[in-house]
């Protein structure tokens, strides 16, 4: 619902997070990236209703309607190094991914960005550096019904899955309270990070076409490696791609 007051949850987050929200903000994203730059603290969160020029990635436009889902960024200031940045996407991806299980929804995770129920996408992930900090943005369907027909045949949300209606403060705070504990993980103790993404990974074992860099990529997913690269089994070898611009499942 619009204007659902998300203050007692967040008066709840764990240290340092903290919530402000936006009534409208063209993507959450630039709104951290701009308060970021300003000098903001870690741990700052941007939570809007509706967003006008929300994305996901590679510049996708990102359906995102008012009361009915979340789509919030957070500002993180790492202490690991920048090379280890790309890793908070798969931190957020398990926090996003065991909070919807905390409402016992079993949920999956296309590596390395998107959250899955079933075979269909219900939360995406973008993260994007700065000069000393990172913005991690969370876009999760909660309560939608129905979708544009670009997306209606891959996108789902909580509410579709289970057929009753979510508190968005409660998931919201679920994701927080997990990615508190999952953003510790990408640096130390990674191996957790990576056994709790293989287990939820809906690639292995499928057969999928990758877009990357160097151009595309057919073969089949073994899994993902300890250093969260994809395992590609493919003609020429075991290949393993620290990212890929699409993937796509391969029709059988």
């Amino acid at each position: 619902m619009i204007g659902e007051n998300f203050n007692e949850a967040a008066a709840e987050f764990p240290e340092p997070f903290r919530l402000l929200v936006r009534e409208t903000v063209e993507s959450t994203n630039d709104e951290v990236r701009a308060l970021a730059m300003a000098g903001a603290a870690d741990g700052l969160i941007v939570l809007a209703e509706r967003q006008t020029a929300g994305r996901g990635r590679r510049g996708a436009a990102w359906f995102s309607p008012a009361g009915e889902s979340l789509a919030f960024s957070i500002l993180v200031r790492p202490e690991e190094p920048k090379a280890l940045w790309p890793r908070l996407a798969l931190a957020a991806g398990v926090a996003v991914a065991e909070a919807i299980e905390s409402f016992g929804v079993q949920a999956g995770i296309k590596w390395p960005n998107d959250v899955w129920i079933g075979q269909r996408k219900v939360a995406g992930i973008l993260v994007e550096a700065g000069t000393d900090f990172a913005v991690v943005g969370i876009g999760l369907n909660v309560n939608t019904l129905g979708f544009p027909a670009e997306v209606s045949e891959i996108a789902t949300s909580l509410r579709m899955e289970t057929s009753r209606e979510f508190s968005r403060a409660e998931v919201l705070s679920a994701i927080i309270h997990r990615f508190a504990s999952r953003r510790q993980h990408v640096g130390d103790h990674f191996e957790m990070l990576i056994s709790a993404v293989s287990q939820r990974c809906v690639l292995t074992g499928k057969k999928v076409t990758l877009i990357t860099a160097g151009g595309p990529r057919d073969g089949t997913v073994e899994g993902i490696a300890a250093g969260g690269e994809l395992m590609l089994r493919t003609d020429a070898g075991l290949e393993r791609l620290i990212q890929a611009d699409e993937i796509r499942l391969a029709h059988t």
